[in-house]
């Protein structure tokens, strides 16, 4: 696992949440990979991320096996992490309409690195 920033350990770890509106990749489109940032692994396709206009970086899609999905101890949502390490993501929804997939992984940029294609 890679050494994390407090910010970084807090999102991933502790199951925190970046302030909305303020991730580096809430308005970011280029193309290319993205993965976990505490282990490497491979999450998302930059195809598969679209302007949900939420505050995070929102994805329609993920790579097959790379997500766990649990409820959220809110009972409400549910939260997506990292198959590999576990690390905390964010929080999955369905049913809003936003693309025709019907599903957005909402996701902390904290919990994510880019490799550009």
């Amino acid at each position: 696992m890679k050494k994390l920033s407090k910010e970084e350990e807090y999102i991933l770890i502790h199951k925190g949440t970046e302030a909305p509106f303020t991730g580096a990749y809430n308005d970011f489109f280029e193309k290319g990979v993205y993965i976990c940032k505490a282990c490497g692994a491979k999450l998302y396709k930059s195809e598969d991320k679209f302007p949900a206009h939420c505050g995070w970086a929102a994805f329609d899609d993920e790579y097959e096996g790379a997500i766990l999905k649990q409820q959220d101890k809110d009972g409400i949502r549910t939260e997506i992490m990292c198959k590999q390490c576990g690390g905390h993501l964010g929080h999955v929804f369905y049913g809003e309409g936003f693309t025709p997939k019907n599903t957005r992984h909402c996701v902390n940029s904290l919990s994510l690195d880019f490799i550009k294609d």
